[in-house]
Parts: C-alpha cells; structure tokens; sequence
C-alpha cells in the first residue's frame, strides 16, 4: 500500500487529502482544508499552515507528497503569497523526508478526467466516483487536493 497526501497551495485555503492505493484500489483516509483568517498577520498566516499541515502528515503518514503546481496568469501579487505559502510545504516535506511530485493543474485534471481542461464541477464530481464518496468534497481546495493525490499516484 501507498499513501499520497495531495495538497492545493494557497495563503487563505490549504486544500489537503490523503490517499491510499491498494489491491483493492484507492481509497480517500484523511482530508479537508487548513483555513487562515485575513486578520492574521502573513506570519502568523504561515505558522498556522506549518502547524496544521504537520498534523496532517503526521496522522496520515503519507509516503510522498504531490503539491500542485503554481499557475498564474497576471496577479503576481497573489503569487507572491501563495508562493510563500508554498514554500512551508516544500520544508516541512524536506523536514519529514517525503518526496514531492508537482504534477501541473492540467496534468491532474488530464489525469483525473481524461481531459486537461476539465472544469471545476466535473473534476469535484469525477473525484467524489472515484473515491467512492458520499458527496463532493466542500470546498474545492480540498476536491483539488485529493485529485492531486490521487494525479500522484500515478507518478
């Protein structure tokens, strides 16, 4: 058996979710969103994804990560942030020793989908069948992150 935690980065929503591969297929154990409040200093923003997220891996003792990458048209303010956050992933895997794939936004929905441009419902919905979920997970920080894991099993 193989554990992938999928994350989709961002500063105000941390979409997270662990999988597992098995025999008997994939399997959704652990996942949800790390939200930080816009009151927050950007430090105190960047603890707590630090924090919880260790949490995370600790409780679901991924044997690699698959963090999605970055893309951005023309808000580089926004990037500037959300790559920071970013960068507390990638330490706390060096920090764990995990791997890390990096599959693109188009690779996971090509992927997940069979379509590179699939769109966000049909991702959320495609994710729900095949981890055989009773409902779509909320919000879709959290459906991308598990499409993310699921993207990286594949690696």
């Amino acid at each position: 058996m193989r554990i992938c935690l999928g994350i989709d980065p961002g500063l105000a929503r941390v979409g997270y979710g662990a999988v597992s591969e098995s025999e008997s297929g994939l399997r959704a154990l652990n996942y949800g969103c790390i939200e930080t409040a816009p009151s927050m200093t950007f430090t105190e923003r960047l603890l707590k994804i630090y924090t919880d997220l260790q949490e995370k891996i600790t409780s679901s003792s991924p044997d690699f990560l698959s963090v999605e990458r970055l893309f951005f048209g023309r808000n580089t303010t926004t990037a500037e942030y959300v790559y920071q956050a970013r960068g507390v992933i990638m330490l706390l895997a060096a920090q764990n020793n995990l791997p890390v794939v990096e599959p693109a936004p188009n690779h996971i929905k090509l992927s997940i989908c069979g379509n590179g441009r699939a769109d966000k419902l049909t991702v959320q919905t495609t994710v729900k069948d095949i981890l055989s979920l009773d409902e779509i997970p909320r919000p879709d920080d959290t459906a991308d992150a598990l499409a993310a894991a699921v993207a990286g099993l594949s690696f």
